[in-house]
This record gives C-alpha cells, structure tokens and sequence, in this order.
C-alpha cells in the first residue's frame, strides 16, 4: 500500500527539481528525505526519480504518483477549509421540528436571521402538528425541536430545555357576546360557554386543557376546527367561545370577533427549544439556537 506522506514528500521533490531543495522546504535533512522516496519506490515496485546533472526529473511512475499526491493535497486542503468552516458555525446542517404557531412566530425570522448571517447554515425545517415534536428529538431524527408546555417547565430525560417565552392564552368572543362588554376575563367567566376548539388532539390542545383543569373544569367543545383561522370563522359565526395563544392568533383578528385578555397567571403556555443531552458538539446548531433567543426577546 502506498504511503499518502510519502507521496507528498515525492510532490516536494518534484516540484522543487531537487532533493535538497525539497529537504529545506520540509524541513528534513536530505537523507531523509532520500530514504522516503527510496521506501516509496520499494512500495511502488518502480523507480520514481532519475538522477541528472541538474537535480532529478521524474519517471513515469513519478509523474504518475506525483499527480496523484497533488491531486491528494489538495482534497485534503478542502477537507481542512470544510472542516474549519463547520468548527466555526460559518456551514452545517440542522434539522429543526417546530409546531405551526411557533413556525410564523419564531422559526421563520430566526432562520431568515442566520441566513443574512451565516449563509453557509442550511435548516432543514419539518412541521410536526399535531404530534409533539419532542420524540423527533429524543429519537435522535430531529437536532432540535420547539415544544410548548402550560403549567411549568417540561421535563424529559435526555432532553435539556431551553426557555423562549411565555405565550398567554386570550379569549375569542363573538362581538355581540355578553362578555364583550369587559376589558379582561378570568378563565372562570367560560364555564358553561359552548366552546370551539382550535387545534387537533394533540400537544397545542392538551396544553388548553390543562390550562382549563388548572382553574378546575374542563371546556365542553360543541365545534372542532383544525386551525386559528377556522375557529375564529365560528366564533363570529356565534358558535361558541375559543381560547388561543397569542402567538397562534398574531394581529390577524376577523371581523365579528372581539379579543379579550385572560387575567389568570395560568393561562400561559412556555415555549421551549429542546435538544438531545449526548448531542455532539454542533456549532450550526447553537447558531440556530442562538438565532431564536434573539427572536424571542427581541
């Protein structure tokens, strides 16, 4: 088999026409350097160099192992450049998770911030409602994953959380609705109200209901809709109330709905990136993560 530092030693000579002067550019004595090029040939079966007045010139089979160890040197250069690039954070690759309220909000400004800074970073970026995204992570198919908890932060082994915001709850009322008439209501105030739902089974809507348990009842839900946007049609419809994040309902309010604040301190839902505790060193992922800090405090 033939020896990659040896070749690169040949490349020396060759390019300098000269043992010696290939000695000096390596910093090795000429012997030495004539002992790597004889052990090279022994491994080559061939003779690799001729002897001149001048110096030495290649043989075939020098010409040939030399363009080889060019060819060598510089794939090992582009390995170092990419390698010094992922070390840094300027290239990479993360996969991220988010739930579709946290999509609008967070995730698109913070990638459209590390795309401005560090154009290298691709994100690949995959919807995950109405599961929770939190197995994609713990299952290692996922870098990070945004998930949203009511009642405290979460907790999960193998997971470290990192805090974004807190995201109150406020209430959709159909503007002719009695409750209208009040700046603020507590969580109280909907008992017995038919209720629409704005989310599917699943961690958005678990997280509603566990605000609801909190102030001891649990919602009766007369219509189900998918989505903010559907469920704000039926609650100016007159169908019923519905309780929304504030990052899932924006300034984006229909007309025929009157939006009011929940004044309860637990009607408030944390957002949290999380990520796999044996995660290797990943510097575009801090990067990511670093990016939705700065978009969740600004």
């Amino acid at each position: 088999m033939l020896d990659v530092r040896r070749m690169q030693v040949l490349e020396a000579v060759l390019a300098e026409r000269s043992i010696t002067a290939a000695a000096r550019r390596l910093g090795y004595t000429p012997s030495a350097v004539s002992q790597q090029i004889a052990a090279l040939e022994r491994e080559a079966g061939l003779p690799l160099l001729e002897r001149t007045a001048r110096g030495v010139r290649p043989t075939e089979a020098g010409q040939l192992l030399g363009a080889c160890a060019a060819a060598v040197g510089a794939r090992v250069s582009e390995a170092e450049a990419l390698l010094a690039d992922l070390r840094s954070g300027r290239s990479g690759r993360v996969s991220v998770c988010y739930f579709a309220s946290a999509g609008a909000a967070l995730v698109a400004p913070a990638v459209a911030a590390l795309r401005r800074t560090r154009p290298g970073i691709h994100v690949d970026l995959r919807l995950t409602d109405p599961a929770d995204p939190l197995p994609e992570v713990r299952e290692g198919r996922a870098d990070l994953g945004l998930v949203m908890r009511a009642g405290g932060p979460p907790s999960e082994d193998g997971v470290r959380f990192t805090y974004l915001l807190s995201d109150s709850y406020r209430v959709l009322l159909p503007a002719e609705h009695p409750l209208a008439a009040h700046e603020s209501l507590a969580l109280a105030d909907l008992v017995g109200e038919p209720w629409v739902g704005s989310a599917w089974q699943g961690p958005c809507m678990d997280a509603v209901l566990a605000v609801c348990a909190a102030a001891g009842f649990r919602p009766e839900f007369t219509v189900r809709s998918e989505d903010y946007v559907t469920a704000q049609a039926f609650v100016a419809a007159g169908l019923g109330i519905s309780v929304v994040p504030g990052i899932g309902l924006g300034d984006r309010v229909r007309e025929g709905v009157v939006v009011r604040d929940l004044r309860d301190a637990e009607a408030v839902r944390g957002v949290y990136a999380a990520v796999r505790n044996t995660a290797p060193d990943h510097p575009a992922l801090a990067a990511m993560s670093d990016a939705l800090l700065r978009v969740a405090s600004a």
